[in-house]
């Protein structure tokens, strides 16, 4: 039986002890661009670039931001700030001015990495919008006065902008740097220090820097890839953005602690995806459902072979029973897995196993991690609820953050004294320890007194032949508190009427999880790592259907 104890390394010292072990074999390739390198390649790279920082007098403890899609320049960054002791600070690919202005400041970041954008949004022009002085500022000491802790940005790509360094040149600057000092300084690291901050999502209120260690991250990573048989044979395409636990943790952790290969994309492209699967044989692929979802409806899906695909981790958003059944019959994904957690868990506390029937790990999220401690409690009284009686899933043990960054109160919200995080979650599990998620305690619906959860009435819609993408939410209502909308996305060339739902679900499921509301749509809203944000659609309801007065009776 495998060793599950916890690894008391930090992540440089397993990046070292990979580069001896399995030097000459393939870490990282890239589909889209001349990048290839061997585990020993990639870990002398980012030691050049981890000296680099110190030459600039980047110092441990001091906060590294990176702003970018999946280049290899994040996942460099990453590695060097980490061999340093300095702390990874992600950004939101889709951040705008003030969302990236509220991060830098309250991460008090020191160093920002950065790429010229992504999609519509050009990152050159938002900071040089937010810190005009910079076109004219010394790259190498900047002064900005918004952004007074920030001191350097370096710019992966070519044609600098004023103001900036090029990554490129950290190799160069690291040369003054001996292997002695740095040696020194790699020794004095510890696992229990801080080394990422993970800002959450957001969907809600301003995103919280959520402080992880090297144990944190390296140990879940390691559980996760431990559960999905992992070894240096297999070969993970990472679709997933690095900026989030998903591909931070359960891809690049996942692929450190065995020797897998990574084969990463830069931003998700259904098309890029299956090519990359195909071309380079992956044996693994990660993606949230919406991602599934669009390879398996493309047009073109058939032309595709998956033939060394096996297992992969669908995971970040519920996942829908039929689309997990679909991913293994149609893509071979027959050890797909499914990890349930959060940020602040950093990320995995449940997880399914390779070894598990078929049945539980498209019906269940699984059980307990190794040194995950996990209960469900009532609501309201707090008590510890038996099998099958949803509450509210709660988690302790090595894989907590240290908390919110410079937020007290916050973390005290979220654990308790006895170290248990809340994770809003309403869960039960049943006599054999294997979990189910049945939604969150935001979005469950109350409707007239009946508690409805969202994900029941979704599993069920997605079994409609017509329907390809589905999303359940409540809206106000005066007279019974909360109704049901059901979100609709078709499959192409589909038709269905709002009564044609409505009498489906009434024919099989209690009257009152009927949705009173049905919308159809061509997409969700979601986030950059493709969470939905149910949040946005109550928002449009609301508009849609003039409830804004029931809404204010709601939260008066």
């Amino acid at each position: 039986m495998k060793d599950q104890s916890l690894w008391e390394i930090t992540i440089g010292a397993q990046m070292d002890k990979m580069a001896n072990e399995f030097g000459g074999q393939e870490a990282i390739k890239y589909t889209d661009r001349d990048y290839r390198r061997t585990w020993k390649e990639f870990n002398d790279e980012c030691d050049r670039v981890a000296k680099g920082f110190l030459s600039l007098g980047v110092k441990k403890g001091d906060h590294i931001a990176v702003w970018a899609t999946n280049v290899p320049e994040w996942i460099i960054t990453f590695f060097a700030a980490i061999k340093i002791g300095a702390v990874l600070v992600t950004v939101n690919t889709s951040y705008k001015i003030v969302e990236l202005e509220y991060l830098l400041h309250q991460s008090d970041s020191k160093v920002l990495v950065m790429i010229e954008g992504f999609k519509e949004n050009n990152y050159v022009e938002t900071i040089h919008h937010l810190c005009p002085e910079l076109k004219t500022s010394d790259p190498y000491n900047l002064n900005l006065e918004k952004l007074p802790r920030l001191k350097n940005i370096f710019y992966a790509g070519e044609d600098t902008p004023d103001g900036m360094l090029n990554f490129k040149v950290l190799e160069e600057m690291g040369k003054c740097i001996s292997d002695e000092e740095y040696k020194a300084l790699t020794n004095s690291l510890h696992c229990d220090e801080v080394i990422n901050m993970q800002y959450t999502s957001g969907t809600t209120g301003f995103p919280k820097g959520v402080m992880l260690t090297h144990k944190n991250i390296l140990n879940n990573g390691r559980y996760i890839g431990d559960n999905m048989k992992f070894t240096e044979k297999d070969k993970l395409c990472i679709t997933v953005p690095f900026f989030h636990c998903f591909g931070m943790v359960l891809a690049i952790m996942a692929c450190i602690t065995h020797g897998t290969s990574m084969v990463p994309i830069e931003y998700y492209s259904p098309v890029k995806v299956m090519a990359a699967l195909q071309d380079e044989e992956c044996t693994a692929v990660h993606g949230v459902p919406t991602m599934f979802i669009a390879m398996l409806e493309h047009k073109n899906f058939a032309d595709y072979r998956f033939s060394k695909l096996r297992t992969g981790i669908m995971a970040g958003s519920p996942c829908p029973i039929k689309t997990m059944r679909d991913v293994v019959d149609k893509m071979g994904m027959q050890d797909i897995t499914i990890v349930f957690g959060q940020t602040e868990a950093s990320p995995g506390c449940t997880m399914t196993s390779v070894d598990d029937a078929l049945e539980l790990r498209v019906s269940t999220v699984g059980r307990d991690l190794p040194g995950c401690e996990n209960k469900i409690i009532d609501i309201v009284t707090g008590e510890t609820l038996g099998p099958h009686q949803p509450g509210e899933f709660c988690t302790r043990g090595y894989h907590i953050m240290k908390g919110y960054y410079n937020m007290p109160d916050a973390t005290a919200l979220a654990i308790d004294g006895d170290g248990w995080l809340h994770t809003g979650d309403i869960a039960t599990v049943d006599e054999n320890g294997y979990y189910k998620i049945t939604g969150r305690l935001k979005d469950m619906i109350i409707r007239g007194g009946e508690n409805i959860y969202p994900k029941e009435i979704e599993d069920f819609l997605y079994h409609h032949p017509n329907i390809k993408d589905v999303q359940v939410i409540g809206v106000p209502s005066k007279q019974y508190g909360e109704e049901i909308m059901a979100c609709v996305i078709l499959r192409e060339g589909a038709a269905l009427t709002e009564g044609e739902v409505k009498a489906y679900v009434k024919e099989n499921m209690a009257r009152h999880k009927t949705p009173s509301f049905v919308r159809f749509m061509t997409e969700f809203p979601l986030t950059a790592s493709g969470k939905i944000q149910k949040f946005k659609l109550r928002q449009q309801a609301i508009e849609q259907l003039n409830l804004k007065e029931a809404s204010e009776i709601e939260t008066a």
